[in-house]
């Protein structure tokens, strides 16, 4: 592909492409999701619970209960965050680390726009308190 480029550059603009200046770090594909992320959007309009099987930093297997907010896109994996009815606070997940995922039929006890302010009123929060550190 360099080549084709170059062979069409002007011969004072070759040096720039056969040595750039600037880079960009080569993106791993995807870790696979394990949690269904049309239903999950679906449960976080219809603000309803999900029970997940969650794999920790530490490899740890934890059952959660989570009222989901808003998906995330990192550079190689999404975020769910929720409220985590366990730590009773907000969390954020890996998609990758969620081994299973159970869609209950059942509403949590806030409206998912009212939850979203919350979340978002936490997050700046905790920005906030880092910055000070």
């Amino acid at each position: 592909m360099i080549a084709k480029i170059t062979s069409v550059v002007p011969a004072r603009l070759r040096p720039i492409i056969a040595h750039p200046a600037i880079g960009t770090r080569s993106i791993a594909a995807p870790t696979p999701d394990r949690i269904d992320l049309a239903q999950t959007r679906l449960w976080i309009r219809d603000g309803r619970k999900i029970e997940i099987d969650y794999l920790d930093q530490h490899g740890a297997n934890t059952v959660r209960m989570i009222w989901p907010i808003i998906l995330g896109f990192l550079d190689d994996t999404r975020m769910l965050a929720a409220w985590c009815e366990l730590r009773q606070d907000f969390r954020h997940f890996r998609a990758d680390r969620i081994m299973a995922a159970r869609f209950v039929d059942e509403r949590y006890d806030s409206r998912p726009g009212t939850l979203r302010q919350r979340w978002k009123r936490d997050m700046e929060k905790r920005r906030n308190l880092e910055g000070k550190s």
